[in-house]
């Protein structure tokens, strides 16, 4: 399938979801929106892939929120004015809506990852930090660029972020917009490592990446559930959950080919994770 914002292949095991509007520094406009949670669910219901990796194009990994978001959605659908209260509502459920663009990321079953390259502002940090796991160019910097537009970010940037690095580092970059550079975006955490160039970046990721899809897809998955639910609960509750999880989905047949292959020098053969059904 063709579409506006993304370019999407599949092989390895691996989808690798390109931002592809270099020209327009990958801004994410209302198509950006609708395609990249279509993509992630269609990839994650239908079992296409055992690693997401996201990568764009250009000078920079997106500029963030493109300008034509920004007209108010708060219009009736025929464009008849709604009472200021209807909008408070209508604004809210847009903001939800865009939410859901990112949280998909977060709720998918296979790991996501993400090459950063040059500026990652605003909507873009949002969207990064939904994924698993980040790596950065020498090049790259992020800004939480919502402060210097007059308006506090809302798309998943402080619920997440917080999870992710020292909050005195969220509060200094919420309140004064200042570009966090590589260098010390690892410092504190933010990436994993960051490379010289986003060619040496994208290789590194992807050899990455199909590390992961060599492993028990379903031990993968189960990790993934595991570390999101202790990020959100108390250490008790998630100990409780994870005794509960793995009595029911240990799959002693993906242990037992992990022994086989580490004993005969060579990579497992594990079944893929199932589609999810469809409602009826």
């Amino acid at each position: 399938m063709t579409y506006n914002c993304f370019k999407v292949e599949i092989a390895d095991h691996v989808a690798h979801i390109q931002l592809k509007r270099p020209d327009e520094l990958n801004t994410m406009t209302r198509d950006f929106w609708n395609e990249l949670p279509e993509i992630v669910n269609d990839i994650n219901d239908n079992a296409r892939a055992r690693v997401i990796v996201i990568s764009s194009t250009g000078r920079h990994f997106s500029a963030g929120m493109d300008l034509s978001v920004f007209t108010s959605p708060t219009a009736g659908a025929g464009g008849e004015k709604v009472e200021a209260g209807r909008q408070r509502h209508m604004l809210r459920d847009w903001v939800k809506t865009l939410q859901g663009s990112f949280s998909c990321l977060d709720d998918a079953r296979m790991p996501t990852l993400v090459a950063i390259q040059g500026g990652c502002i605003g909507g873009a940090v949002d969207l990064i930090s939904a994924c698993d796991i980040r790596y950065a160019s020498a090049d790259s910097f992020f800004c939480i660029q919502e402060i210097n537009i007059g308006m506090t970010a809302d798309v998943g940037t402080f619920p997440r972020l917080c999870h992710l690095i020292p909050q005195g580092w969220v509060r200094e970059l919420a309140y004064t917009g200042r570009r966090l550079p590589a260098a010390k975006a690892k410092e504190i955490g933010l990436v994993n490592e960051v490379f010289a160039s986003h060619e040496d970046m994208l290789a590194a990721v992807m050899e990455t990446a199909r590390e992961i899809a060599a492993k028990s897809p379903l031990a993968v998955a189960g990790s993934k559930v595991m570390i999101n639910y202790a990020r959100d609960h108390s250490v008790a509750d998630a100990l409780d959950y994870i005794a509960t999880w793995q009595a029911g989905m240990y799959h002693p047949t993906d242990m037992m080919e992990a022994f086989a292959a580490k004993a005969d020098k060579r990579d497992g053969e594990f079944a893929d994770i199932q589609p999810l059904r469809k409602k009826m």
